[in-house]
Protein backbone atom coordinates (compact mmCIF):
# COMPACT_ATOMS: atom_id res chain seq x y z
CA UNK A 1 0.00 0.00 0.00
CA UNK A 2 1.32 3.42 -1.14
CA UNK A 3 1.46 5.95 1.86
CA UNK A 4 1.40 9.32 0.22
CA UNK A 5 -0.41 10.96 -2.66
CA UNK A 6 2.44 12.67 -4.77
CA UNK A 7 2.27 15.62 -6.79
CA UNK A 8 4.03 14.53 -10.26
CA UNK A 9 2.87 16.91 -13.12
CA UNK A 10 0.65 20.42 -13.50
CA UNK A 11 -0.70 21.56 -16.21
CA UNK A 12 -3.32 24.78 -17.17
CA UNK A 13 -5.86 26.38 -19.83
CA UNK A 14 -7.34 29.63 -20.40
CA UNK A 15 -9.67 30.30 -22.91
CA UNK A 16 -8.24 33.34 -25.51
CA UNK A 17 -10.96 35.16 -25.19
CA UNK A 18 -9.96 38.38 -22.55
CA UNK A 19 -12.52 41.02 -21.13
CA UNK A 20 -10.41 43.53 -19.07
CA UNK A 21 -11.79 45.87 -16.60
CA UNK A 22 -12.19 48.48 -19.19
CA UNK A 23 -14.17 46.40 -21.36
CA UNK A 24 -16.71 46.11 -18.35
CA UNK A 25 -16.52 49.76 -18.00
CA UNK A 26 -18.32 49.71 -21.19
CA UNK A 27 -21.79 48.37 -19.75
CA UNK A 28 -21.68 48.79 -15.82
CA UNK A 29 -21.26 51.44 -13.60
CA UNK A 30 -17.35 50.93 -12.95
CA UNK A 31 -14.08 51.59 -13.38
CA UNK A 32 -10.04 50.05 -14.26
CA UNK A 33 -9.30 51.00 -10.81
CA UNK A 34 -12.17 50.65 -8.98
CA UNK A 35 -12.13 46.67 -9.89
CA UNK A 36 -8.44 46.83 -9.00
CA UNK A 37 -8.42 48.56 -6.27
CA UNK A 38 -11.33 45.98 -4.70
CA UNK A 39 -10.40 42.76 -6.32
CA UNK A 40 -6.65 42.73 -7.61
CA UNK A 41 -8.66 41.65 -10.80
CA UNK A 42 -7.70 43.05 -13.67
CA UNK A 43 -8.74 40.60 -16.52
CA UNK A 44 -10.60 37.65 -17.26
CA UNK A 45 -11.29 34.72 -19.70
CA UNK A 46 -14.59 33.91 -21.38
CA UNK A 47 -15.30 30.87 -23.49
CA UNK A 48 -16.90 31.14 -27.01
CA UNK A 49 -17.75 28.44 -28.02
CA UNK A 50 -15.51 26.48 -25.60
CA UNK A 51 -17.02 23.45 -23.32
CA UNK A 52 -15.77 23.15 -19.73
CA UNK A 53 -14.52 20.00 -21.12
CA UNK A 54 -12.65 22.21 -23.94
CA UNK A 55 -10.81 23.34 -21.07
CA UNK A 56 -9.94 20.50 -18.97
CA UNK A 57 -8.94 18.33 -22.05
CA UNK A 58 -6.03 21.20 -22.64
CA UNK A 59 -5.28 21.54 -19.11
CA UNK A 60 -5.01 17.81 -18.47
CA UNK A 61 -3.25 16.91 -21.86
CA UNK A 62 -0.66 19.13 -20.27
CA UNK A 63 -0.27 18.09 -16.68
CA UNK A 64 -0.21 14.03 -18.37
CA UNK A 65 2.93 15.53 -20.56
CA UNK A 66 4.88 17.15 -17.69
CA UNK A 67 4.13 13.92 -15.58
CA UNK A 68 5.80 11.68 -18.73
CA UNK A 69 2.84 9.15 -18.04
CA UNK A 70 0.01 7.89 -20.59
CA UNK A 71 -3.84 8.69 -20.04
CA UNK A 72 -4.28 4.99 -20.52
CA UNK A 73 -1.90 4.65 -17.49
CA UNK A 74 -4.66 6.74 -15.26
CA UNK A 75 -6.44 4.20 -12.49
CA UNK A 76 -8.83 7.09 -11.92
CA UNK A 77 -10.14 11.08 -12.91
CA UNK A 78 -12.12 13.47 -10.64
CA UNK A 79 -13.33 16.53 -12.14
CA UNK A 80 -14.41 19.51 -10.12
CA UNK A 81 -16.72 21.81 -11.56
CA UNK A 82 -19.87 24.03 -10.80
CA UNK A 83 -20.52 24.11 -14.14
CA UNK A 84 -20.68 20.61 -15.93
CA UNK A 85 -21.31 20.84 -19.28
CA UNK A 86 -24.67 18.29 -19.17
CA UNK A 87 -26.41 17.04 -16.12
CA UNK A 88 -25.56 13.53 -17.32
CA UNK A 89 -23.54 12.30 -18.23
CA UNK A 90 -20.77 13.46 -15.92
CA UNK A 91 -18.38 15.98 -17.40
CA UNK A 92 -15.19 14.04 -16.13
CA UNK A 93 -16.96 10.97 -18.22
CA UNK A 94 -16.69 13.29 -21.55
CA UNK A 95 -13.32 14.05 -20.75
CA UNK A 96 -12.39 10.44 -20.13
CA UNK A 97 -13.62 9.60 -23.70
CA UNK A 98 -11.91 12.95 -24.77
CA UNK A 99 -8.39 12.09 -23.34
CA UNK A 100 -8.13 8.18 -24.26
CA UNK A 101 -8.58 6.96 -20.72
CA UNK A 102 -10.26 3.74 -19.57
CA UNK A 103 -10.55 4.09 -16.13
CA UNK A 104 -13.39 5.33 -13.94
CA UNK A 105 -14.42 9.22 -13.72
CA UNK A 106 -17.07 11.12 -12.03
CA UNK A 107 -17.25 14.62 -11.60
CA UNK A 108 -17.35 16.41 -7.94
CA UNK A 109 -19.24 19.86 -6.86
CA UNK A 110 -18.27 22.08 -4.23
CA UNK A 111 -17.35 25.26 -5.82
CA UNK A 112 -14.91 27.23 -5.04
CA UNK A 113 -13.33 24.39 -2.96
CA UNK A 114 -13.79 21.86 -5.56
CA UNK A 115 -9.74 21.44 -6.13
CA UNK A 116 -9.65 20.92 -2.75
CA UNK A 117 -11.79 18.28 -2.12
CA UNK A 118 -11.18 16.59 -5.37
CA UNK A 119 -7.64 16.24 -4.05
CA UNK A 120 -8.30 15.20 -0.67
CA UNK A 121 -10.40 12.55 -2.34
CA UNK A 122 -7.91 11.45 -4.59
CA UNK A 123 -5.70 11.24 -1.90
CA UNK A 124 -8.02 8.74 -0.46
CA UNK A 125 -8.15 6.27 -3.45
CA UNK A 126 -4.59 6.00 -3.42
CA UNK A 127 -4.07 5.48 0.27
CA UNK A 128 -5.81 2.55 0.36
CA UNK A 129 -4.70 1.48 -2.64
CA UNK A 130 -7.58 1.86 -4.55
CA UNK A 131 -5.80 4.00 -7.43
CA UNK A 132 -2.25 4.49 -8.29
CA UNK A 133 -2.15 7.24 -10.74
CA UNK A 134 -4.93 10.11 -10.34
CA UNK A 135 -6.03 13.07 -12.48
CA UNK A 136 -7.54 15.51 -10.62
CA UNK A 137 -9.01 19.03 -12.85
CA UNK A 138 -10.70 21.97 -11.58
CA UNK A 139 -12.58 23.29 -14.59
CA UNK A 140 -15.05 26.05 -14.88
CA UNK A 141 -17.07 28.16 -17.74
CA UNK A 142 -18.46 30.34 -15.20
CA UNK A 143 -19.75 32.52 -17.38
CA UNK A 144 -22.64 30.86 -18.63
CA UNK A 145 -24.03 31.55 -15.23
CA UNK A 146 -22.56 35.34 -14.71
CA UNK A 147 -25.18 38.05 -15.16
CA UNK A 148 -23.73 40.05 -17.27
CA UNK A 149 -25.48 43.48 -15.87
CA UNK A 150 -24.84 42.90 -12.22
CA UNK A 151 -21.29 44.79 -11.29
CA UNK A 152 -21.62 42.98 -7.81
CA UNK A 153 -20.38 39.71 -9.60
CA UNK A 154 -19.76 40.23 -13.23
CA UNK A 155 -16.42 41.96 -12.09
CA UNK A 156 -15.04 38.73 -10.48
CA UNK A 157 -15.65 35.34 -12.42
CA UNK A 158 -13.84 34.04 -15.15
CA UNK A 159 -13.50 30.83 -17.31
CA UNK A 160 -10.26 28.49 -16.77
CA UNK A 161 -8.93 24.67 -16.16
CA UNK A 162 -5.67 23.66 -14.26
CA UNK A 163 -5.23 19.64 -13.27
CA UNK A 164 -2.56 17.73 -11.18
CA UNK A 165 -1.37 13.80 -11.97
CA UNK A 166 -1.57 12.32 -8.40
CA UNK A 167 1.04 9.06 -7.84
CA UNK A 168 1.31 6.53 -4.87
CA UNK A 169 4.85 7.15 -3.63
CA UNK A 170 6.91 6.27 -0.57
CA UNK A 171 8.23 9.98 -1.20
CA UNK A 172 6.44 12.57 0.66
CA UNK A 173 3.33 14.07 -1.05
CA UNK A 174 0.43 15.23 0.44
CA UNK A 175 0.86 15.72 4.39
CA UNK A 176 -2.29 16.76 5.76
CA UNK A 177 -5.99 17.77 4.39
CA UNK A 178 -8.83 18.77 6.08
CA UNK A 179 -13.00 19.51 4.92
CA UNK A 180 -15.71 21.40 6.24
CA UNK A 181 -19.26 22.22 5.23
CA UNK A 182 -21.88 24.73 6.78
CA UNK A 183 -25.16 24.73 4.91
CA UNK A 184 -26.29 27.64 7.72
CA UNK A 185 -24.74 30.24 5.08
CA UNK A 186 -26.81 28.96 1.29
CA UNK A 187 -27.79 32.40 0.47
CA UNK A 188 -24.20 34.18 0.57
CA UNK A 189 -22.88 32.72 -2.20
CA UNK A 190 -25.38 30.91 -4.42
CA UNK A 191 -27.00 30.11 -7.99
CA UNK A 192 -30.43 31.90 -8.27
CA UNK A 193 -33.46 29.87 -9.68
CA UNK A 194 -30.89 27.28 -10.19
CA UNK A 195 -33.57 23.81 -11.28
CA UNK A 196 -32.68 20.98 -13.56
CA UNK A 197 -34.64 23.02 -16.50
CA UNK A 198 -33.11 26.65 -15.80
CA UNK A 199 -29.88 28.06 -15.50
CA UNK A 200 -29.95 31.00 -12.82
CA UNK A 201 -27.17 33.21 -12.22
CA UNK A 202 -24.51 33.59 -9.16
CA UNK A 203 -25.92 35.98 -6.40
CA UNK A 204 -23.21 36.79 -3.38
CA UNK A 205 -23.41 38.93 -0.07
CA UNK A 206 -20.21 40.52 -1.06
CA UNK A 207 -19.39 41.86 2.76
CA UNK A 208 -20.93 38.74 4.11
CA UNK A 209 -18.97 36.21 2.09
CA UNK A 210 -15.76 38.25 2.71
CA UNK A 211 -15.85 38.41 6.26
CA UNK A 212 -16.87 34.25 6.49
CA UNK A 213 -13.97 33.73 4.08
CA UNK A 214 -11.02 35.34 5.91
CA UNK A 215 -12.43 33.59 9.10
CA UNK A 216 -12.88 30.24 7.98
CA UNK A 217 -9.40 30.05 6.07
CA UNK A 218 -7.27 32.06 8.36
CA UNK A 219 -8.67 29.42 11.42
CA UNK A 220 -8.07 26.37 8.83
CA UNK A 221 -4.40 27.52 7.80
CA UNK A 222 -3.29 27.85 11.72
CA UNK A 223 -4.55 24.75 12.73
CA UNK A 224 -3.16 23.05 9.29
CA UNK A 225 0.14 24.11 10.45
CA UNK A 226 -0.51 23.42 13.99
CA UNK A 227 -1.11 19.61 13.15
CA UNK A 228 1.89 19.00 11.04
CA UNK A 229 4.02 20.82 14.05
CA UNK A 230 5.59 23.54 11.46
CA UNK A 231 5.36 27.53 11.63
CA UNK A 232 4.10 29.95 9.32
CA UNK A 233 7.79 30.42 8.31
CA UNK A 234 8.39 26.69 7.26
CA UNK A 235 5.42 26.91 4.35
CA UNK A 236 7.60 28.24 1.19
CA UNK A 237 4.45 28.84 -0.71
CA UNK A 238 0.79 29.49 0.25
CA UNK A 239 -1.43 28.65 -3.07
CA UNK A 240 -4.57 29.94 -2.22
CA UNK A 241 -8.42 30.09 -4.19
CA UNK A 242 -7.56 33.14 -6.19
CA UNK A 243 -11.16 34.91 -5.38
CA UNK A 244 -10.26 38.53 -4.34
CA UNK A 245 -7.05 40.07 -3.08
CA UNK A 246 -8.42 41.32 0.14
CA UNK A 247 -8.98 37.98 1.00
CA UNK A 248 -5.64 36.47 0.12
CA UNK A 249 -4.04 39.48 1.62
CA UNK A 250 -6.11 39.03 5.21
CA UNK A 251 -5.91 35.39 5.33
CA UNK A 252 -1.76 35.79 4.89
CA UNK A 253 -1.23 38.57 7.67
CA UNK A 254 -3.35 36.41 9.84
CA UNK A 255 -1.26 33.58 9.75
CA UNK A 256 2.03 35.86 9.59
CA UNK A 257 2.85 35.06 6.03
CA UNK A 258 4.41 37.62 3.80
CA UNK A 259 2.57 37.98 0.25
CA UNK A 260 5.47 37.22 -1.01
CA UNK A 261 5.61 34.01 -0.52
CA UNK A 262 1.86 34.04 -1.55
CA UNK A 263 0.76 33.04 -5.31
CA UNK A 264 -1.45 35.11 -6.74
CA UNK A 265 -2.50 35.04 -10.78
CA UNK A 266 -6.16 36.17 -10.40
CA UNK A 267 -4.86 39.64 -11.89
CA UNK A 268 -5.14 37.85 -15.09
CA UNK A 269 -7.99 35.78 -14.66
CA UNK A 270 -10.00 36.50 -12.21
CA UNK A 271 -12.24 33.91 -9.73
CA UNK A 272 -11.76 30.65 -11.70
CA UNK A 273 -13.51 28.87 -8.58
CA UNK A 274 -12.99 24.59 -8.80
CA UNK A 275 -9.99 25.93 -11.55
CA UNK A 276 -7.99 28.56 -9.34
CA UNK A 277 -5.49 26.72 -7.46
CA UNK A 278 -4.58 24.54 -10.04
CA UNK A 279 -4.07 27.29 -12.29
CA UNK A 280 -1.87 29.16 -10.07
CA UNK A 281 0.28 26.49 -9.31
CA UNK A 282 0.62 25.58 -12.74
CA UNK A 283 1.84 28.78 -13.18
CA UNK A 284 4.27 29.25 -10.35
CA UNK A 285 5.83 25.73 -11.28
CA UNK A 286 6.32 26.58 -14.97
CA UNK A 287 7.90 29.62 -14.02
CA UNK A 288 10.28 28.34 -11.30
CA UNK A 289 8.95 29.68 -8.20
CA UNK A 290 7.52 26.37 -7.17
CA UNK A 291 10.67 23.48 -6.65
CA UNK A 292 10.79 20.12 -6.04
CA UNK A 293 10.70 19.29 -1.84
CA UNK A 294 8.70 23.07 -1.30
CA UNK A 295 5.72 22.84 1.67
CA UNK A 296 2.76 24.22 -0.35
CA UNK A 297 -0.41 25.51 1.55
CA UNK A 298 -3.70 25.10 -0.94
CA UNK A 299 -6.61 26.86 0.50
CA UNK A 300 -10.32 27.32 -0.82
CA UNK A 301 -13.60 28.52 -0.06
CA UNK A 302 -16.90 27.78 -2.34
CA UNK A 303 -20.53 29.27 -2.10
CA UNK A 304 -22.80 27.49 0.49
CA UNK A 305 -20.20 27.04 2.34
CA UNK A 306 -17.62 24.47 1.95
CA UNK A 307 -13.67 24.96 2.57
CA UNK A 308 -10.94 22.85 2.77
CA UNK A 309 -7.04 22.69 2.96
CA UNK A 310 -4.37 20.57 1.98
CA UNK A 311 -0.41 20.52 3.18
CA UNK A 312 1.76 19.15 0.43
CA UNK A 313 5.15 18.60 -0.15
CA UNK A 314 6.16 19.20 -4.06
Amino acid sequence: MNKFARIIGTGSYLPPKIVTNDDLSKTLDTSDEWITSRTGIKERRIVTNESTCDLALIAANNALKMSGINATELDLIILATTTPDKIFPATATILQKAIGANCPAFDLQSVCAGFVFALTTAEQYIKTGAANKVLVVGSETLSRIVDWKDRSTAILFGDGAGAVILEGSEETGILHSKLFSDGNYLSSLQVSNNTINETGFIEMAGNEVFKIAVNRLSSLAQDTLKACNMGADELDWMVPHQANIRIISAVAKRIKTPMDKVVVTLDKHGNTSAASIPLALDTAVRDGRIQKGQKLLFEGIGGGFSWGSVLVKF
